[in-house]
């Protein structure tokens, strides 16, 4: 299997399971409804893209992998 989609499946895997996992400690620490995980998790997941797509990884996507690891990369 291509190495740079083992990468990309791994950070997307990741970021998916800490975003819902900090968004069911929020709402536990909170002491609010459980169903607020998922909107929490949701803003998480968009300052997490904002935050990639400017500071860290690929400029221009949400990845957090290098250019050279981000299957998003032309190989030329």
């Amino acid at each position: 299997m291509n190495t740079k989609l083992l990468l990309d499946l791994g950070e997307r895997a990741g970021w998916t399971g800490a975003q819902a996992a900090l968004g069911l400690a929020v709402t536990e620490l909170a002491d609010i409804p459980v169903w607020w995980a998922a909107p929490v998790a949701l803003a998480l997941s968009s300052a997490k893209g904002w935050v990639a797509g400017r500071l860290v990884g690929r400029s221009g996507t949400a990845s957090t992998l290098p250019a050279g690891k981000d299957p998003a990369t032309l190989s030329i």
